[in-house]
């Protein structure tokens, strides 16, 4: 279960939006409005947002998707008692709602919307908001039994734009070489297969890494805005430990010598001369190659 949160300013719009015919649009449940029409409707949210004619932005819009997994237990009834438990704890209270489901995409979604200025005049708080209605929604998932989405392995691939085009291929990428090398050579060179270059950050003039990044495509992403999985330092135990489990195999199968495990910020001698040789050249080369802005997770 997720939640999209949009405010605005005019009732109007997000009506005309919620009951859009070609989306199939059926109204769930409602408070407080007249449903002779859709101009009834309109007028009842806008009636009431004039007891507080100072909230600039009275109209409170938010989307519940669920997975496409849960399709068959969500019957209308139990979606409008997920969204009633949801907006109790969102603190959207005693005020106009009204709650349609749309049929126009394969998972199941409803669209709420609400009136900000509640029944005696007072502003329904919005601080926070997205915050703690990501918080409420992982509540709300485990409590009523649904499933849990595994986000990036999710994402429909062409409905990506670019940079998130690119960041989902590294995302790829990353998730099925990792767990198949033993140190920094292996996985660069996995990665050079896969068209994506390696270089890494360093602390000032030291030799301490701070960072990895990954280039393909003209974009220059770090491994920590792929998915936090993929930061240079838990890249960096995950290759040891694949190392040890590697090493512990062998052992159990034949005498072996030890496999020598990276250790330390530099991993392993190859990595310094990379510093020293190469890090310039392409910390100046990606200077012309667009970053990502701050984000969390791909459009979907």
């Amino acid at each position: 279960m997720m939640a999209k949160i949009v405010k605005g300013q005019g009732f109007k719009g997000v009506v005309n939006y919620i009951l859009d015919k070609a989306k199939e649009a059926e109204i769930l449940d409602t408070n407080d409005v007249r449903l002779k029409s859709t101009d009834t409707i309109i007028q009842s949210f806008i009636f009431q947002s004039e007891l507080n004619p100072g909230l600039t932005k009275p109209v409170g819009h938010i989307s519940l998707d669920f997975s496409a997994q849960d399709k068959e237990k969500l019957t209308n009834g139990f979606m409008v008692q997920i969204a009633k438990d949801y907006m109790g704890r969102m603190g959207i209270l005693d005020t106009q709602y009204l709650i349609a489901r749309h049929y126009d995409k394969e998972h199941p979604h409803i669209h709420l919307v609400f009136n900000r200025v509640d029944n005696n005049g007072k502003t329904i708080s919005d601080r926070n908001d997205r915050f703690r209605s990501e918080k409420i929604c992982k509540e709300l998932t485990r409590e009523y039994g649904l499933y849990f989405a595994s986000g990036k392995e999710k994402v429909k691939e062409n409905r990506l734009r670019e940079p998130d085009k690119t960041k989902y291929e590294i995302y790829n990428s990353l998730k099925t070489t990792v767990p198949n090398c033993q140190n920094w050579h292996q996985l660069i060179s996995e990665l050079k297969d896969h068209k994506i270059g390696v270089t890494f950050k360093f602390k000032g003039k030291t030799d301490e890494i701070q960072g990895v990044i990954f280039d393909k495509n003209g974009y220059s992403i770090t491994g920590s805005k792929v998915d936090r999985q993929f930061s240079y330092s838990k890249i960096d135990h995950q290759l040891r430990v694949n190392a040890l489990q590697l090493h512990s195999s062998e052992s159990h199968h034949r005498h072996t010598l030890p496999v020598s495990i990276p250790s330390g910020s530099l991993v392993n001698d190859f990595l310094y001369q990379l510093r020293k040789s190469s890090y310039e050249e392409n910390r100046k080369k990606n200077e012309n190659i667009p970053h990502i802005n701050r984000r969390k997770g791909l459009r979907r």
